[in-house]
C-alpha cells in the first residue's frame, strides 16, 4: 500500500485499474513518484507496465481508480498534462521525410512553441545530445542508436517536467546504451522527473532511484534496487552446476538460502567467500561460480524463470 505522509507526488496512483473486456491488464495498483527522481517499472512481457505508463500520459483511458500528474487528474486534464510531458515510445516513429533538425522543429509546433523558440530549442538539444554532425541527415541514414537518441531528444523539445522513457535502449550496443544513461542522469540532475520501463536489469540498477516490479497486472514489490537485492538475495550468489541428487537437503540442513532451476542451484549469501568452503564441500563439484548479487536475481526470484509470451 502507498502512504503519502504529506508528500506531493509528481505522479500518484490509487487503486489504478485497466481492463480490456475480461482481461485485467492493470489490477488495483498504488504508487507515488517523487519529483526529480528516476522511477522504474519492471516486469515480464504482459505484466502491465507499458499499459500503466500509457495511462499516465493519457494514451489509454483509466477503467477505475485515481491517477494524478503534478496534482492534475489525468482523465479530467489530459491536455494540460500532455503539455508538460515528454514521451519516448518503444517504436521509432520519427518522420522519415525530415532531417534530424526538421524533426525537432516540426514536433515543437505540436506544443504551440513559436518558430523562433522551436529553432533555438532544436539547436540546444542537438548540442546536448552531441548530434551536431547528424543535424541535416535524413532519418533513414541514421543508425539504430542515433534514432533512439533522437527519440529522447524529441521528447524534450517542450522542456517537460516529466519524461517518460519506454524501453529507450532496447537493441542498442553497450556504448550507445551508456551514452543514453549519461544523458538521463544529466536530466535528473537538472530536476526532470523520469519514468523508465526496461527489460535490462543492469539499466534499472544503474539509473533508478526507486522502482516497482509488476507481474500479471499487480505490483509485487517496490523499493530502491540495492534495498531489494539486500532483502531478497544478499550480497553474493554462488552458482552450482553438475551437482548430485539430494544435495539440496544438505544445503537446507546447513541453513543456506538456495533456489533450484533446471540444472543449476543458486545459493544466496551475505558473504559468499565465507560460505564458499562449506558449499564446495557439500556440492563436491568443480562447477561453482561466486559472483555479486544483482537486480536480475531479484527479478527472476519474484517473477520466475519461465518464458512468457
Amino acid at each position: 500500500m502507498l502512504s503519502n505522509a504529506g508528500i506531493e507526488y509528481a505522479v500518484e496512483a490509487r487503486q489504478l485499474t485497466k481492463r480490456y473486456g475480461d482481461l485485467v491488464a492493470v489490477n488495483c495498483i498504488d504508487f507515488g513518484i517523487v519529483p526529480g527522481e528516476i522511477f522504474g517499472f519492471l516486469g515480464p512481457n504482459g505484466a502491465g507496465k507499458t499499459t500503466t505508463v500509457k495511462m499516465i500520459y493519457a494514451a489509454v483511458p483509466i477503467t477505475a481508480g485515481t491517477l494524478t500528474v503534478f496534482g492534475w487528474d489525468v482523465p479530467s486534464c489530459p491536455r494540460k498534462i500532455k503539455s508538460i510531458l515528454g514521451v519516448c515510445p518503444q517504436e521509432i516513429n520519427l518522420d522519415p521525410d525530415f532531417s534530424v533538425y526538421k524533426n525537432l522543429v516540426v514536433y515543437s509546433r505540436y506544443f504551440g512553441i513559436d518558430s523562433s523558440r522551436a529553432r533555438s530549442r532544436a539547436e540546444e538539444l542537438i548540442d546536448f545530445f552531441q548530434l551536431g554532425e547528424k543535424r541535416d541527415q535524413k532519418i533513414e541514414n541514421l543508425s539504430g542508436g542515433l534514432k533512439k537518441r533522437l527519440l529522447i531528444v524529441r521528447a524534450l523539445v517542450n522542456d517537460p517536467k516529466l519524461l517518460i522513457l519506454d524501453e529507450p535502449t532496447t537493441g542498442l550496443d553497450p556504448q550507445a546504451r551508456h551514452q543514453i544513461w549519461d544523458k538521463i542522469r544529466e536530466l535528473r540532475r537538472s530536476g526532470t522527473t523520469v519514468i523508465l520501463t526496461t527489460h535490462y536489469m543492469e539499466e534499472a540498477s544503474a539509473l533508478c532511484d526507486r522502482l516497482v516490479i509488476m507481474d500479471e497486472g499487480r505490483i509485487i514489490e517496490r523499493g530502491a534496487p540495492a534495498e531489494l537485492i539486500s532483502r531478497y538475495i544478499g550480497r553474493d550468489v554462488i552458482e552450482i552446476e553438475d551437482f548430485d541428487d539430494g544435495v539440496e537437503e544438505h544445503f537446507a540442513a546447513a541453513g543456506l538460502k538456495y533456489e533450484r532451476y533446471s540444472d543449476k542451484l543458486y545459493i544466496y549469501a551475505e558473504c559468499g567467500r565465507e560460505s564458499l568452503p562449506s558449499v564446495t564441500k557439500i556440492a563436491d563439484t568443480g562447477n561453482i561460480i561466486l559472483r555479486q548479487a544483482t537486480l536480475e536475481d531479484v527479478f527472476l526470484k519474484l517473477t520466475g524463470r519461465q518464458l512468457r509470451e
